[in-house]
């Protein structure tokens, strides 16, 4: 069995996760994208943290999921980012650019 990761119960992720879910009122955004209306219970690292540990606090990287959008996002076991997962990747990775440029020269 899974221990749970520690960082999941830091005072400064538990704040950053109540900021993201107020940010999109609760409901799950990928559910919205589809024009259904689904309660998120998850924030999600787009970028996941265990390889882009750096971005684990950047806004345009969490979103807001219900407990279903979030395991169809990567495989549970491998942590592997599924097609949907990777696709979400790809919306977002004009912000993941200019993350990279703006912080390349600190």
């Amino acid at each position: 069995m899974k221990t749970a990761d520690p960082f999941y119960k830091t005072k400064k992720w538990l704040r950053k996760r109540s900021k993201i879910l107020r940010r999109d009122e609760y409901m799950c955004q990928a559910s919205r994208r589809y024009g259904r209306t689904e309660a998120a219970q998850t924030v999600h690292h787009i970028y996941p943290r265990e390889y882009y540990p750096e971005l684990a606090y950047e806004d345009w990287n969490l979103i807001s999921l219900s407990h279903k959008m979030h395991n169809a996002m990567h495989d549970r076991e491998s942590h592997e980012l599924t097609a949907l997962g990777k696709d979400l990747q790809e919306r977002v990775r004009p912000h993941y650019e200019r993350w990279m440029n703006d912080n390349a020269n600190h």
